[in-house]
């Protein structure tokens, strides 16, 4: 999901249920937009849609938790304040630009006619803020009115200002109301918004834990991976390494080309600390950011049009393996979770951990590579080394001159089915009373970590093809 802030106040006789719905019916369930604007304002923040109710704590927000959210949403219409009377910020716009005169003795006549002009353009401040004063994208942000009859003073406030006036869509008109969806759900799916704010959220709650001490060097579980003790990291460091993440994507999309860039410079970034990650001390899915690490060293291009989808992947796989923390899907995991909509249902994908109808696939993605790494050996004039593990033949083509290594497609697919082939390992055991050498594959219990689960589940179709599961 990607995150709003709405600003509205909920002038409804329905009590906000009518609003919530129009704007927000295409994203979140309508039983969970009923209530008053209290009980919306507390439901809607666990939908990552943030509710302030009036012009004074709007600005308050964006002016200090802007970095919170991904989009806006603006009623024209607002009240200035809540209480009596208006806090330092609102004073200053008050004072600025509607009259009002500060004094020891409150002239309530006064402060109501500049509280009433400030009212009826209150989206125009706030839009003026946002665009001019704090830089955010125009296009992030979605003006709306309960009634057409509120435009005449915020229409007259941007011909004034000689600003170019928004579209301003009615929230009462069922065409409107149409657009006000459809606008909402498309930043709610946006994957790279969702990418962006998953990465946020993910660094700042590993920032949390290190700063309220529930993550200490104990919990830091990159260093198993390292055999020399100089090159064990800090909590500074990687609190340091986190923000680095936290702030690595812009709010505001970059064009493809330049998207394209940038993913695979995360890539680099993301996996940079696993250099000082020693081989004899990798087990499991730490082999993923090893040769993550190795290839995009060696063969950046292979990394040049990588999709959000594994990116989310990766740097879930990467936290889980710095940090050890609770073993239960956090909230971050879900938003970008959320980028594979055609994850297994939690149903199936028990029922074929339960009743081992994983293992086809494993088997099968295992011998497609093993398969491919000797057919190359048998070309003229490809030196490439045979292997036994996943890892060791996926990372033997990177070191080949097989055309294979520049394969993106293969690879990506290759990344994600690391994730099962370094836990249900291959080894060789025998079958019949011959004792006929059979490779098999280690049982791996995906169900026994929540954590776990939710990924295996949500990255099954990228591991495995639809070809390969008929």
């Amino acid at each position: 999901m990607s995150y709003f802030l709405w600003i509205e106040d909920f002038a409804s006789q329905t009590g906000g249920e009518d609003i919530a719905y129009n704007v927000l019916g295409g994203i979140i369930e309508p039983e969970k937009l009923s209530g008053d604007k209290k009980k919306l304002r507390s439901a809607l923040k666990t939908e990552g849609v943030f509710i302030e109710l009036n012009f004074g704590n709007g600005l308050d927000f964006i002016q200090n938790r802007l970095s919170d959210i991904d989009f806006i949403i603006l009623d024209m219409n607002l009240p200035a304040y809540s209480g009596s009377l208006p806090n330092a910020n609102v004073l200053k716009i008050l004072e600025k630009w509607h009259g009002y005169k500060s004094s020891n003795v409150i002239d309530e006549d006064l402060l109501g006619q500049s509280t009433k002009e400030l009212q009826d353009i209150a989206g125009y401040h706030l839009y003026t803020q946002l665009i001019f004063n704090l830089g955010f994208p125009e296009n992030h942000i979605l003006f709306c009115s309960n009634h057409g009859s509120d435009l005449a003073s915020i229409k007259k406030a941007f011909t004034d200002a000689k600003i170019e006036l928004p579209i301003i869509y009615t929230k009462d008109s069922s065409d409107d109301k149409e657009k006000v969806q459809t606008w909402v759900k498309n930043c709610y799916e946006n994957p790279y918004s969702r990418l962006r704010r998953g990465i946020v959220e993910g660094s700042r709650y590993i920032s949390k834990l290190i700063e309220e001490k529930q993550l200490t060097t104990n919990e830091l579980r990159f260093n198993d991976f390292i055999k020399k003790p100089e090159k064990e990291v800090g909590l500074d460091e990687m609190r340091d390494y986190v923000l680095v993440l936290e702030k690595f994507f812009p709010l505001r999309e970059p064009r493809d080309f330049d998207k394209a860039a940038l993913y695979k410079l995360f890539i680099r970034t993301l996996s940079h600390e696993w250099e000082a990650a020693d081989p004899e001390k990798l087990r499991g899915l730490s082999w993923i950011m090893k040769n993550l690490r190795n290839w995009v060293s060696h063969n950046s291009s292979l990394f040049s049009s990588v999709d959000e989808k594994l990116l989310a992947y990766l740097f879930m796989i990467n936290l889980r393996l710095i940090f050890d923390f609770d073993s239960k899907a956090q909230s971050y995991e879900t938003i970008l979770l959320a980028l594979f909509p055609d994850a297994l249902t939690e149903q199936l994908f028990k029922d074929k951990a339960k009743n081992d109808l994983l293992k086809p696939d494993i088997a099968k993605a295992y011998l497609d590579l093993k398969n491919k790494v000797l057919d190359e050996k048998g070309n003229d004039g490809v030196k490439i080394s045979d292997g036994f593990y996943f890892n060791e033949l996926a990372n033997n083509i990177q070191q080949s001159n097989s055309p294979l290594k520049d394969d993106k497609q293969l690879f990506s697919e290759l990344l994600y089915q690391m994730f099962w082939l370094t836990t249900s390992k291959p080894y060789v055991g025998t079958r019949n009373q011959k004792k006929t050498l059979e490779i098999k594959f280690n049982d791996f219990k995906y169900l026994e970590k929540p954590y776990i689960e939710a990924l295996a589940r949500h990255i099954y179709h990228c591991s495995f093809s639809p070809m390969s599961n008929p």
